[in-house]
């Protein structure tokens, strides 16, 4: 049982996660006894190789996965209950993934309600919502389009837009604009930092880029992998709000290059 502190519990908190999929000679540890907290708000990101448990710690957060061991918490709340997915917990939670996964025969504008129409809301209503997040995300005068009359980036926008529709507390990134050329990656980096400030949504960002990990973060959680594991979790300094002149930057080349370092020793070590 909890001492009560009369403080208000972290956002999330994870404690003594353990993934195994399979049994016996072909078992695979996905992630060994991680621990990890993030206060409301804060912005992190999970930088390892692929294959180091990245997304699936991700999945587990979301109710997507279920743990092999450990407990993790949202808002106080427990995720899991052996097998069992607590939807209150994962209710204020909302995962954007690496493809936009829009449906084709909706317009923009009933992709991004779409989850307000799941959840019963009457139809004015979450069609005024979702105009009002599209333009928040760059989509204004694109609502009635359909995803194959839009590019790649706006497709994510749209993806972007859906995810934050329900007003989430706990934003999941699975490498949202991974697949994006830079200029397009680098603008909706700035959307979404903006965002994610704006609405005090706390975030975890899965991504193989750390100049995009030390751009867009408050800390960076590295893992390495065989045994996967996290290795360690870096402040980073910058002031908020951040401009794309930060990367040019000795101090924020000097912070990729440790970040770098710190991959490198947890692959190796």
């Amino acid at each position: 049982m909890k001492q009560d502190t009369g403080l208000r519990p972290a956002e999330i908190e994870i404690r003594g996660l353990t993934k195994i999929f399979g049994e016996g000679d072909r078992a695979v540890t996905a992630i060994s006894r991680a621990d990890l907290i993030l206060e409301q708000g804060e912005f992190i990101s999970l930088l390892g190789p692929s294959g180091c448990g990245k997304t699936t710690l991700m999945r587990i957060v979301a109710g997507l996965e279920y743990p092999t061991e450990g407990e993790v918490e949202v808002r106080g709340l427990p995720v899991w209950s052996g097998k069992r997915r607590s939807k209150k917990a994962t209710k204020p939670v909302s995962m954007m993934f690496q493809e936009a996964r829009l449906f084709p025969w909706f317009t923009v504008a009933q992709n991004v309600a779409l989850p307000l129409r799941i959840a019963g809301v009457g139809k004015a209503e979450r069609m005024a919502r979702a105009h009002e997040i599209c333009e928040t995300v760059g989509l204004k005068g694109f609502e009635g389009h359909r995803p194959g009359q839009l590019s790649g980036g706006m497709r994510q926008r749209a993806s972007l837009a859906r995810a934050l529709v329900t007003d989430p507390q706990v934003l999941l990134l699975d490498e949202p604009f991974g697949a994006l050329d830079a200029m397009t990656r680098d603008a909706l980096n700035l959307e979404l930092m903006e965002v994610c400030a704006r609405a005090k949504v706390t975030t975890i960002l899965v991504t193989h880029s750390m100049a995009e990990a030390a751009f867009l973060s408050d800390k960076v959680v590295v893992l390495a992998s065989r045994p996967a594991r996290i290795t360690g979790v870096v402040d980073i300094p910058f002031e908020r709000p951040r401009t794309l002149d930060l990367q040019r930057s000795v101090a924020f080349q000097d912070m990729v290059a440790d970040l770098r370092n710190q991959l490198q020793e947890s692959h190796h070590g």
